[in-house]
């Protein structure tokens, strides 16, 4: 078996520090609430040399900063990482990697850096791909992935729902191509979580539907954000204007075999 994708770090961040060139952290700064920045998180915060994020190429703004910004000390320096919003997967790649090299540089500077992404650093993540680019262009430096709450973890705290309970399963999905990938499945799962759900909501809806989960289905938008938004009938949002902070929870219905 081909171990190679599987790559160990640093499980201390604190000792990498002492290294000749720097360290890279990629930290998860979780769903929107400062406060559920993990303590781990925080402490490289406060040393590190460098903190980068993610944004568009027409503005500054970053919600990842946001969130980590009351963990950021003034002596670190801030610096944002554009990304283009396109679909033309060259400009895309070219973005990763020149945005790699920019890291590599940094840290072969003796720097230590850290990457911001928004949730978990190894969920859906900016972080991921960014990742990928710099151990394809320098496999030797060091790097420490950081782990962060997700969205759809901290949307389960704020229904007092359970994402999964006894042998039960849970299904975690891309909702930036509809429903397809729910109706690829040859069992229905008892639980599914659409994240990037906000543009296709119409067809998650319909696959939801199809599915009979639609009645026991929820949307929570701005999850831990000050204008959270918790909608328990979702066929409301083919009504709203798409919004990206969208994820819908859903379970199977649960069938009651009696006793005998």
């Amino acid at each position: 078996m081909d171990n190679s994708f599987f790559q160990s770090a640093s499980a201390d961040g604190e000792d990498s520090m002492t290294e000749t060139t720097g360290t890279l952290y990629g930290i998860g700064v979780g769903p929107g609430d400062p406060d559920m920045i993990t303590l781990k998180a925080v402490k490289i915060l406060n040393q590190v040399d460098v903190v980068y994020a993610a944004a568009s190429t027409k503005n500054d703004y970053s919600l990842a900063v946001s969130i980590a910004r009351p963990h950021i000390p003034e002596t670190a320096e801030l610096t944002m990482l554009r990304f283009p919003m396109t679909t033309d997967r060259e400009e895309t790649r070219k973005a990763w990697k020149n945005n790699a090299r920019m890291i590599i540089d940094t840290l072969e500077q003796g720097k230590n850096a850290a990457f911001l992404t928004l949730g978990d650093s190894m969920t859906y993540s900016t972080y991921g791909y960014l990742l990928q680019n710099i151990q394809e262009l320098a496999p030797s430096l060091n790097v420490v992935s950081v782990p962060g709450i997700t969205s759809y973890q901290a949307s389960a705290a704020c229904l007092n729902t359970p994402l999964v309970e006894g042998e039960e399963s849970l299904v975690i999905l891309s909702g930036a191509q509809g429903g397809d990938r729910l109706r690829q499945f040859s069992g229905i799962p008892e639980n599914v979580v659409f994240l990037k759900a906000y543009k296709n909501v119409g067809d998650i809806t319909d696959a939801l539907e199809e599915a009979d989960m639609l009645d026991r289905s929820v949307c929570v938008t701005h999850c831990c954000q000050k204008d959270q938004e918790i909608i328990h009938d979702i066929r409301q949002l083919g009504n709203r204007p798409p919004d990206y902070w969208t994820l819908i929870m859903a379970k199977r219905k649960k069938v009651n075999h009696g006793s005998r």
